[in-house]
């Protein structure tokens, strides 16, 4: 059985907090940035996924290679070509690549704000606060765009991404700000 002392615990909580308040810093500017511009940062969602199912799509590739019999392999290599497809198509339609990923995103976010909302109640932390009105940021975010669908795909999906990464930021944030007044 090892023992560690205090300080060597402390020191291990001071640079885990530390990269939480760094980590959390960059999700909240690039959340600001992400609103601040929403249009790009719907095009640069919409190329990330692309590229994202392209580098998949490759990788199935690489994978069905590996395999034997021919049966194991041609499932593989369907599935490759489903992403490699996928992300051709998002990067060379990026408007109509939106408005998928818009739907695909809408119902993700949703979720996540259901389950952030319970997490928030689970952890029992002082400052859940901010967990909660994240999650319920979320949820309405998800039911604003099904309401005005797709009338609002060009610009939604940055708006939302940002919001995302902010609310997002703020919360890994304060919980790794309290972690380290907890240690002091």
């Amino acid at each position: 059985m090892r023992v560690e002392d205090s300080e060597s615990t402390e020191q291990k909580t001071q640079a885990a907090s530390g990269w939480g308040i760094v980590i959390g810093s960059i999700m909240g500017l690039l959340g600001l940035v992400a609103i601040a511009r929403p249009l790009y940062a719907t095009i640069a969602s919409t190329l990330v996924f692309g590229w994202l199912f392209v580098v998949a799509g490759i990788a199935l590739v690489a994978y069905a290679c590996q395999s034997n019999g021919v049966g194991k392999i041609l499932w593989k290599l369907l599935l490759a070509a489903l992403y490699l497809i996928g992300g051709i198509y998002l990067i060379s339609n990026v408007v109509t690549g939106a408005i998928f990923l818009t739907i695909a995103l809408g119902i993700i976010i949703f979720g996540q704000g259901i389950v952030q909302v319970f997490m928030a109640f689970e952890l029992r932390a002082r400052d859940r606060g901010v967990m909660i009105v994240g999650g319920i940021l979320n949820i309405i975010l998800g039911i604003f765009v099904w309401s005005n669908f797709p009338s609002n795909a060009a610009w939604i999906l940055g708006v939302w991404v940002g919001l995302n990464l902010l609310t997002h930021g703020v919360w890994i944030l304060s919980l790794s700000l309290a972690k380290r007044s907890a240690v002091r």
